[in-house]
C-alpha cells in the first residue's frame, strides 16, 4: 500500500512539473487576419517557443509573438523582426532599408506602397512588420514594439494540417 501511494504521488508531482514546465515554455498562437500572407494564414495554429529568448535576442527574419504596444490587452500580434536595437531603418519606393543598405526579402506578398523616414531604433526596441506590407498593422504605423513586449520565437505551425511544419522564420545575410 506504501508503495502505491509513493508512486502515485510521485507520478502527480511528475505531471505538475512537466505542466508548468510547458507552460512555461512554449504556448499555442492563432494567426488573427492576413498581415502575415503568404506563409502565415488567418486561423492557422502555430507553436511559440517563449524560452529561446532567454538564450539571445531577437534577430531580424523572426516571426514574433508579442502584446502590441500601442494596446496592451489587446489579442498579441505576430509579425516579422526587420529592426534590431541600433538599427536605423527607411523605407522608400518599395524597399525596406536597414543601416543604408536594401533588404533582400523574398518572403512578403508584395513590396511596400508605403513610406517612412529614416528612424534609428533604439533601447531595447524591435521594428517589426507584416508579411503582407501593405495589408498590416504594424512598426511603421505605431512604432517599435519594446523587448518586455515579445513573448516568445513561432517555431511550428500545428494548424490546419496542409500546413503543418516549421514557421518560416528566415535568415537574413548581413551586408
Amino acid at each position: 500500500m506504501k508503495t502505491f501511494l509513493r508512486d502515485t504521488l510521485l507520478t502527480i508531482i511528475l505531471t505538475i512539473v512537466i505542466f508548468f514546465l510547458i507552460q512555461a515554455t512554449v504556448q499555442v498562437s492563432i494567426v488573427n487576419g492576413s498581415s502575415m500572407e503568404p506563409h502565415l494564414r488567418d486561423g492557422q495554429r502555430l507553436v511559440v517557443n517563449k524560452a529561446v529568448y532567454q538564450l539571445h535576442h531577437p534577430e531580424r527574419g523572426d516571426i514574433v509573438v508579442f502584446r502590441p504596444p500601442h494596446n496592451a490587452g489587446a489579442t498579441p500580434f505576430i509579425k516579422r523582426v526587420i529592426g534590431v536595437p541600433g538599427d536605423t531603418i527607411e523605407i522608400k519606393k518599395g524597399t525596406v532599408y536597414i543601416n543604408g543598405h536594401p533588404l533582400d526579402e523574398p518572403y512578403i506578398k508584395e513590396p511596400p506602397a508605403y513610406t517612412l523616414s529614416k528612424e534609428e531604433i533604439s533601447g531595447d526596441k524591435y521594428f517589426v512588420l507584416g508579411d503582407n506590407r501593405n495589408n498590416t498593422s504594424d512598426s511603421h504605423v505605431w512604432g517599435t514594439v519594446p523587448r518586455p513586449n515579445i513573448i516568445g520565437k513561432a517555431w511550428i505551425s500545428i494548424w490546419p494540417p496542409e500546413y503543418w511544419g516549421l514557421a518560416p522564420n528566415y535568415t537574413f545575410n548581413e551586408p
